[in-house]
């Protein structure tokens, strides 16, 4: 959008303040994962989940989007950010913003949950509190299950500074010899592959790392222990490989994750309890500047807090539902797709009983020709990693594309590529300079008329049993011709060396799926000018791209009323006259971890739909394959169109974005717990 068309008011903003600050939207995110740990009408070991989810996202959030800001200072890159900051101002205002997270984040730990749990017979105890009998149990634990995998690492002018590896924690330990007055500082690493918090006795715990600190003269034997404290560094591990230069996608992948151990700090995390002394070291020898200095009440690291939230404590968790099984168990799946297409919604209905099943079955089937997969995030023990190595061993022929540069699930994905590859698989990892992130399934069958006959999946997320029960996402089953034809063009672009871009019911990234979304945009303005009826509504994770926002703002200014349902991120400023005043944001957090992308234009009789893989970021747009596809079923498109109204409604507990960038939770009936309630454990179809 032209500067003009914006400043053609005086309550306009300025052209660059349209656009909200992407990375304190990211934090105003996980702040609501935080306001969720807040909320007493919770169930209290569901709280304590919160806790942990929003740890574990604070420290992608530096690993990443923190890190990535440095490295643009460090390389020269000082361009403003969308939001008109530089790097250096943009790091100093979210250091303030995360700092009061974080000790916002350890007070609820502390001043309410902590009593809670105590309160429901589970406690969180530091050693001071335990008694005589727990400290004998865990000595013995110290001894035989600890001692042996700690390695105490001295600093002095024979022994450097030990690399410190990023999320590990440690304790910084001063230690003197009494026959020479001598101090040393040494760092011992609490071992990872323990558990966070130790049973001391039945529902009591405490952090691994005072359980080692108590018995630290065991590791400095003769030595008096003055100090110790623990701490916490946090380092840029984003990847950088230039394929365009690399002959071996994965060798070079793999030379990149030994690098990320070594990459520079971005935070430091210590007690509040550390001396000026220590802390003075730490930072000299970690390189970190005064504002990524995190001070917090301890334990540090309370991603741990997951095993705690597992507990078997039924009463004090979300109840159990037994998801809808979409096909029937003695329906033949092959039969069902032949008369309808199935829309599944994940975990209202079973994955293990649908995509799972749809590849188990596809792969003992001697009537199975062919089987092509897009792998981009799997489980450890992954069932549809095992069914394609059966399918292979079988004979069919199997096709892998695995994204190996997955951030974070690099190692795993390698590991599943070597393991296809030994089976007999073809693998291969996409596109040159490509993430492929779409969601693909397509298997060939004979059927016993002789005929070929092409079966889909195209889905909204990652092919994982484990996530699939937490994780919200859609997918369409479907025997669709001209779904099958547009999924083995794009299978054939995957795997082979070609440029086709034209699909029949698909949009496809990074070649029509920018402009199929924007040429449906403005066909919903010219319905507005022209008198029709005209609506936008998006669900998506994320919403950045600045082409995609500038287009929505010209709906919006045309009168079309534009909805849009975003769980994370979002830069679009929502509500301001003459540019915004017909956009809702909504923002649904919960249960489940909505994950899926809809996209809905029209207000009528047949109002276009299409689901898929793709966000509203550059990167999905430009950067990586991504798929939608066109939903068709009539009661299909009646439910989307229904979950879509349920989470716009005012009387649904959600987030509502402000004008001012603000968010402000309204309470509500929860959208989840109605599609658990009312699910008829039926399938949707036609």
């Amino acid at each position: 959008m032209s500067a003009e068309l914006l400043s053609s008011g005086n309550d306009l903003p300025l052209p660059q303040e349209r656009f909200l600050n992407r990375e304190e939207s990211w934090l105003q995110f996980n702040e609501r994962v935080l306001e969720l740990a807040e909320d007493p009408s919770l169930p209290l070991l569901e709280r304590v989940r919160f806790l942990a989810i929003f740890a574990s996202n604070l420290d992608e959030f530096f690993r990443v989007r923190v890190a990535g800001l440095k490295r643009r200072m460090a390389t020269g890159l000082l361009l403003r950010t969308k939001s008109g900051l530089k790097p250096r101002e943009e790091l100093a205002r979210i250091a303030t913003i995360a700092d009061d997270l974080a000790k916002r984040h350890a007070a609820l730990f502390h001043e309410r949950i902590c009593p809670q749990l105590a309160a429901e017979g589970i406690e969180i105890v530091r050693w001071d509190d335990l008694g005589r009998d727990e400290r004998t149990e865990l000595r013995k634990l110290f001894r035989e299950r600890i001692r042996p995998v700690l390695t105490p690492l001295a600093v002095d002018p024979a022994h450097p500074f030990p690399y410190i590896s990023g999320l590990s924690l440690n304790l910084a330990v001063v230690v003197r010899n009494p026959s020479t007055d001598h101090t040393v500082f040494a760092r011992v690493k609490v071992p990872s592959q323990l558990p966070r918090f130790v049973a001391a006795s039945k529902n009591r715990f405490v952090p691994l790392e005072d359980v080692i600190a108590a018995h630290l003269g065991q590791l400095f034997k003769g030595m008096e222990i003055l100090q110790h404290h623990a701490f916490r560094v946090t380092r840029n591990e984003d990847l950088d490989v230039d394929e365009d230069v690399t002959e071996n996608l994965m060798k070079a992948l793999e030379k990149e994750l030994l690098k990320r151990r070594f990459g520079p700090a971005v935070r430091l995390e210590v007690e509040q309890t550390i001396t000026p002394e220590v802390l003075e070291l730490l930072v000299d020898e970690l390189d970190v500047a005064p504002h990524e200095i995190y001070r917090v009440d301890g334990p540090l690291d309370l991603t741990g807090l997951d095993a705690i939230a597992d507990l078997d404590r039924g009463e004090l968790s979300f109840r159990p539902f037994v998801p809808a099984e979409a096909i029937h168990a003695e329906d033949d799946i092959f039969t069902v797709l032949r008369e309808r297409d199935v829309l599944l919604h994940h975990p209202y209905d079973s994955f293990a009983t649908s995509v799972q099943r749809f590849i188990e079955e596809a792969a003992e089937d001697p009537q199975v020709l062919a089987i092509k997969q897009t792998l981009y995030r799997t489980s450890g023990d992954s069932p549809i990693v095992n069914a394609l190595i059966d399918a292979a061993e079988a004979g069919k022929q199997v096709v892998v594309v695995v994204e190996i540069k997955a951030r974070f699930d690099e190692h795993a994905n390698i590991s599943w590529a070597r393991k296809l590859e030994k089976a007999g698989c073809h693998v291969v990892y996409g596109v040159v300079g490509l993430k492929t992130h779409c969601k693909l399934a397509l298997v060939v069958r004979q059927e016993p008329s002789g005929e070929l006959r092409r079966y889909c999946h195209i889905g909204t997320g990652n092919y994982n049993p484990k996530t699939a029960r937490v994780y919200e996402d859609f997918g369409l089953l479907t025997a669709d011709p001209l779904v099958g034809e547009d999924v083995t063009d794009l299978f054939i672009h995957l795997t082979g060396y070609s440029n086709h871009s034209a699909y029949r019911r698909l949009l496809v990234a990074p070649h029509s799926l920018r402009g199929g979304l924007l040429a449906r945009i403005e066909r919903e303005i010219a319905h507005q000018q022209a008198g029709r009826p005209a609506r936008i509504r998006i669900k998506t994770n994320s919403l950045v791209d600045e082409q995609m926002i500038d287009a929505l703002y010209r709906a919006s200014r045309a009168g079309v009323r534009v909805d849009l349902w975003v769980r994370g991120i979002c830069a679009l400023r929502p509500g301001i006259p003459g540019l915004s005043e017909n956009i809702r944001v909504r923002s649904v957090l919960g249960r489940f971890l909505e994950h899926s992308r809809v996209y809905e234009f029209g207000l009528g009789r047949r109002p276009e739909i299409w689901i898929g893989s793709a966000d509203l970021m550059r990167r999905n747009l430009d950067r990586r394959v991504e798929a939608l596809v066109k939903v068709t079923g009539q009661s299909h498109r009646a439910y989307l169109i229904e979950v879509m109204d349920l989470a716009m409604a005012d009387t649904t507990n959600c987030w509502w974005l402000n004008s001012d960038g603000t968010w402000s939770r309204h309470d509500g009936d929860d959208l989840q717990s109605h599609l658990i309630g009312t699910r008829r454990w039926r399938t949707i179809d036609d």
